[in-house]
């Protein structure tokens, strides 16, 4: 059976776990989800979420029978696992490629049409 003291420990696992992978620094694991957003798939997202209901049940003895707690337990492996895979400095890097190409794209399409207004006007 789950207590709030266990229910606590995987919360502060899970929000460790987010802040080494994206830098989600949040008082509560609610917060962090929250400023986690969509880098997170949604099937992890509801496990965590999981974690953070039973932590709202808030210790007491006949609304902790409710939690399940194999759930629980499985949904703070199957979130940690995945946000251990996370490598912070592949999203950076793929960040600044996806940056560099979108300034590349641009001045490439200013190039073009200044080309084309020249041609247009008969001043090539």
């Amino acid at each position: 059976m789950e207590t709030e003291a266990t229910i606590k420990e995987r919360s502060k696992r899970v929000k460790s776990a987010l802040d080494g992978a994206f830098g989600v620094r949040a008082k509560t694991l609610d917060k962090a989800l929250r400023k986690t957003g969509r880098r997170m798939p949604k099937r992890l997202h509801a496990q965590a979420r999981l974690i953070v209901d039973a932590q709202g049940l808030g210790g007491n003895p006949k609304l902790m029978r409710r939690i399940d707690g194999a759930a629980i337990a499985r949904a703070e492996e199957d979130v940690v696992s995945w946000l251990d895979t996370v490598d912070r400095a592949d999203r950076r890097r793929g960040f600044w490629i996806w940056a560099g190409s979108m300034v590349g794209f641009n001045l490439l399409i200013v190039v073009a049409g200044v080309v084309t207004w020249m041609w247009w006007t008969d001043q090539f």
